[in-house]
């Protein structure tokens, strides 16, 4: 009878550090295991090691436990039938598979899922040391099952994964709420388009190159940008920019006869589709806060400034020179009151003739 109970306890104990050992290996998120590489502690670094190729760890813990499970299962047998007989064989076979259940698979899984990190870091290095030796048993199981589990490797990750976390540690007090709000602003940036960040062409301050400083001192001094784009025979023929402070200088300074052209600085063009990260980088790399923003057949479709950008990250920039707050809707309000004109006009034309 000793021996069926010593036996019957090393199978239970067998399957259960197996079973403890899966869940907490599993348990442990990959960006976790990378937060504990960086501590410097070798348990750290074995676990991401094992994490990063997951297959033959899990293969081996699935070959000892099953080593438990079916061997033990014969010797418990063989024993018991010696012991009990076959008349209590039954009944034991039911009981020992019960106390299997709740103490070689509930309680270890659950424990692990509870105090996964703690375990995973403590049965890293010896799972490490146990999987080199199975290793050639292991690498004929994968050989075999490749067939029917080669696919593309999973990200670690997610956007929407990330946005949770921001928002469960804005709850938990970890982050705070404007941290929260920007990671969440972030994403935006690969939402959105230049089309939708631009102040539109129909409420773009331009000014002709070829009129002189003088017959466009009025826009200049009443214009609201400290960047004016600079055009040709028509807004689709941009010349440049021009910046305002530079205007206003050179009318102190007496050049009213010179043209705008004489003051115009290059511009770069993209393309309305254009995302608004791309657009970060561009602004980053070309040093410029204004770009011209082109539609498909190559007209101007509005401009883009920095600042549009960064209000994706940080929310609406207003200083006190600003007397609108959103030009984009103003600009829509502004169309849609020429859309209706138009259509009132073709109207008319229509009942008179």
């Amino acid at each position: 009878m000793v021996e069926l109970v010593i036996v019957a306890l090393l199978v239970m104990v067998g399957s259960g550090i197996c079973a403890c050992t899966e869940t907490a290996i599993l348990s442990v998120s990959p960006i976790k295991v990378r937060e504990l590489s960086q501590s410097g502690q070798k348990s750290a670094s074995v676990l991401l090691t094992i994490r990063e190729n997951i297959n033959h760890p899990i293969a081996t813990i699935v070959m000892i436990n099953n080593l438990f499970n079916i061997f033990g299962s014969i010797f418990i047998g063989s024993i018991a039938s010696k012991v009990l007989g076959n008349m209590w064989l039954g009944l034991f076979s039911g009981v020992f598979t019960f106390l299997i259940i709740i103490f070689a698979e509930i309680i270890p899984k659950t424990l692990a899922a509870r105090y996964a990190t703690q375990i995973a870091l403590f049965v890293a290095i010896p799972l490490k040391l146990i999987t080199q030796i199975f290793k050639p048993f292991t690498v004929i199981i994968e050989t075999l099952t490749l067939p029917f589990t080669k696919k593309d490797k999973l990200p670690s990750t997610s956007e929407a994964e990330i946005k949770i976390l921001a928002s469960i540690g804005r709850r938990e007090g970890v982050i705070e709420k404007d941290e929260s709000e920007m990671i969440e602003r972030v994403f935006q940036l690969n939402d959105l388009k230049a089309e939708d960040l631009m102040t539109p062409r129909i409420i773009v301050t331009y000014l002709k190159g070829e009129l002189t400083l003088e017959e466009c001192q009025d826009i200049i001094s009443h214009s609201e940008h400290t960047r004016i784009l600079v055009i040709g025979e028509t807004i689709d023929k941009v010349l440049g920019i021009a910046l305002k402070h530079e205007l206003l200088t050179a009318i102190i300074e007496g050049k009213q006869k010179q043209p705008i052209s004489t003051f115009t600085r290059s511009v770069n063009f993209v393309s309305q589709e254009t995302k608004a990260n791309e657009l970060l980088k561009t602004f980053q790399t070309l040093g410029e806060h204004l770009i011209v923003v082109l539609d498909e057949y190559g007209g101007v479709a509005g401009v883009v400034t920095l600042e549009d950008v960064l209000e994706v990250l940080i929310g609406e920039i207003v200083d006190e020179t600003d007397k609108f707050v959103d030009l984009q809707q103003i600009a829509r309000r502004k169309r849609k009151i020429l859309l209706e004109a138009r259509g009132i006009q073709q109207q008319e034309m229509i009942q008179v003739s």
